[in-house]
């Protein structure tokens, strides 16, 4: 069985050299594919996926020859859903759907986001308060992460 404390230790380690990389996941499966997700506060290019890479496949302990497995280091794609809050400060400025552990649902621009919490802002069409028709109103939240059951960046055409 492949250690995980090892493999974390070498992406850690991998991860170190360049700080606005972090982890966003990992997975060791019982038949020894290893999977790692990795994302930056800027852009991640070919060059750093493929010295992380290396950089778990060839570390210390990491043997083929004792243990078989794969590797596949990647970045989340376009539509996976956000894990960390650095994922959700890198997207500030874009639009997030988020599903709430109690069911609510927003959709809104992210305005602000910490170790805590993430602000969203959108438009909305309310009755106005005196008279007929309705009026925009501009609605916020703030949403802590640990209330978040499902959060994804709105890709807009």
């Amino acid at each position: 069985m492949i250690n995980a404390e090892l493999v974390k230790k070498l992406i850690d380690n991998a991860l170190s050299e360049n700080p606005s990389l972090f982890l966003v996941d990992m997975n060791i499966s019982q038949d020894g594919e290893i999977k790692v997700w990795v994302d930056s506060d800027q852009s991640i290019d070919l060059e750093e996926i493929i010295r992380i890479s290396r950089a778990i496949e060839h570390g210390e302990g990491m043997d083929r020859e004792v243990e078989d497995f794969s590797l596949s280091v990647s970045t989340p794609g376009a539509e996976s859903p956000l894990k960390m809050p650095r994922q959700y400060v890198k997207n500030i400025g874009r639009t997030l759907s988020v599903e709430t552990k109690d069911g609510q649902k927003y959709e809104g621009e992210i305005t602000a986001a910490d170790d805590q919490k993430v602000t969203l802002q959108w438009s909305a069409r309310e009755p106005k308060p005196i008279g007929k028709g309705k009026c925009t109103v501009i609605k916020t939240a703030e949403l802590p992460y640990q209330e978040i059951k499902k959060a994804r960046v709105v890709i807009k055409f």
